[in-house]
């Protein structure tokens, strides 16, 4: 039962997969008789087993170095049915967003919704607010520009006209923190600051076209329907080979400049923010402008404020927010997500480290899982670690069949051109992570049978990732090539197990 690496043992596997106790039908004896057999043919499992290749030939021929290790079990029984080195610590990557929505989602509760609110801290009067107006935020990592413009609008329907005192943000909600992982190059959107005051995930829109001799740039919060231009960030083309970006904190903007051999004829790519709150601010004073209202600079206000709330945007239940995060694996989310659910628990926590390590007590708690580590919610740093076995486990005793498999993204089933394979009989509903040199899927299948199979597979050329250059990060050599190798063996051994598991 299946092909476990030398030095780890079955009992080791088992022990991590903790049995879940038979109930019903699974503790008592069949209710019908077996199959029988053709005459002159062979049993329907036997040729199903000669029909699928063994799991050590599909990672052999992937020829991925490192380490590959999965687990596959019963997600009603919580049954191992196959495992490999499953007992391994790895790096998730985004596959600890599926740990991280189970975590909220228990926390929080899938009604919980994010406000954003503009308070009135004086009284308004004629159209008039008698004090200072505060943008103030609760972290949520949905927040666009459109739904700025909204606030802004419904602020001019409410009467305010004018503003006596300062125009203010509030990003009190969560802890600032300035990048979810310092280790990643300054300019990937992907890793962008956190506060409890966000907007378009926290990113800004670089855009520049050539003009004779010169380069046109501009820095906006563009979204469907509208492009404020921003100052707290700005960029200077530089007459340079490389590096390709630089980043300065420099008086009070995020102040970029860029090689110009790099920039082609014109294109576009989105930035970090490093202030997200003064951005999400800016972009408002702007927006409002546009209704009629002036509004000073903004300024941070002076802790939580306490007023009138005059306008309150509201976003998407959690289920939905999970559902986007999932699909589109928006670090920004799985942070905030994250640390909304650790505060909930016990007071805020200063850093992603804390708020990940109260993920881990929850984990061990609500599954016995003991070896996961975890240094953040989004799976973005590469030291965080957890085992095949330990993520199945996970996914069999928190009851995730029926809580988060109807949230993750339907992986399609593709033929070995890479093209999706219309009406296949495996229905994957799963979680990627991806780093450089590191590929992991865990989530559920379901064959052509009722039977539903929990499963983690997990791969990394750890030694081949270390050796990176800085500048070959973001593009390494040889790395495009080794994630498709890994996708294909994902696909691989899912089918192998519909076929002998769930057929």
């Amino acid at each position: 039962m299946g092909e476990g690496l030398p030095g780890i043992s079955r009992r080791t596997v088992l022990a991590a997969l903790m049995a879940l106790p038979a109930t019903g039908a699974l503790a008592e004896a069949p209710l019908r008789s077996p199959r029988p057999v053709p005459r002159g043919g062979r049993p329907p499992a036997e040729a199903r087993r000669l029909s699928a290749p063994p799991a050590e030939r599909i990672v052999a021929e992937a020829g991925l170095g490192g380490q590959v290790t999965f687990a596959v079990a019963d997600a009603r029984t919580g049954e191992l049915i196959e495992a490999s080195g499953a007992a391994q610590a790895m790096p998730p990557a985004s596959v600890t967003k599926a740990i991280t929505a189970l975590y909220a989602a228990e926390t929080l509760g899938a009604a919980h919704r994010f406000r954003t609110r503009l308070i009135a801290t004086g009284p308004v009067r004629a159209g008039r607010v008698e004090g200072d107006l505060v943008l103030a935020g609760s972290g949520d990592p949905t927040l666009a520009t459109d739904d700025l413009a909204g606030m802004a609008m419904r602020l001019k329907d409410a009467g305010v006209r004018e503003v006596a005192g300062r125009f203010r943000v509030h990003d009190g909600a969560l802890p600032y923190i300035r990048a979810i992982d310092p280790a990643q190059p300054a300019h990937v959107g992907y890793n962008p600051s956190i506060s409890g005051l966000n907007l378009n995930f926290n990113r800004v829109h670089f855009e520049w076209r050539r003009a004779g001799g010169s380069w046109q740039v501009a820095m906006d919060a563009r979204s469907e329907r509208f492009r404020p231009a921003v100052t707290v960030a700005r960029m200077r083309v530089a007459d340079r080979q490389g590096p390709l970006y630089t980043y300065d904190d420099r008086e009070g903007v995020d102040d970029w400049t860029v090689a110009a051999p790099a920039l082609g004829n014109g294109g576009s790519r989105w930035l970090p923010v490093r202030r997200p709150a003064e951005y999400a601010g800016e972009v408002f004073q702007v927006l409002a402008r546009s209704y009629g209202i002036d509004l000073s600079h903004p300024a941070p206000a002076q802790g939580a404020p306490q007023g009138q709330a005059l306008v309150e945007h509201v976003s998407a239940d959690l289920t939905t927010v999970l559902r986007d995060m999932l699909k589109f694996s928006t670090n920004l989310t799985a942070e905030v997500v994250g640390l909304t659910a650790s505060a909930a628990r016990g007071g805020p926590t200063a850093t992603l480290g804390a708020s990940a390590a109260r993920m881990g007590d929850w984990l061990r708690a609500r599954t016995g899982v003991t070896g996961a580590r975890f240094l953040d919610h989004s799976g973005l740093g590469g030291e965080s670690r957890i085992s095949a076995a330990e993520m199945v486990t996970a996914l069999v005793r928190s009851g995730a069949v029926d809580t988060l498999r109807p949230i993750l993204k339907r992986i399609d089933m593709t033929d070995a051109n890479g093209r999706t394979v219309a009406n296949h009989p495996a229905r994957v509903a799963a979680k990627t992570g991806t780093l450089n040199f590191v590929s992991g899927l865990a989530g559920f299948v379901q064959g052509p049978s009722e039977r539903i199979l929990a499963f983690a597979i997990f791969a990394a050329d750890l030694d081949r990732r270390s050796r990176l250059a800085p500048e070959d990060v973001e593009r390494p050599e040889g790395g495009q090539g080794w994630t498709r190798r890994a996708r294909a063996m994902q696909q691989k051994l899912i089918e192998r197990w519909v076929t002998l598991h769930a057929g």
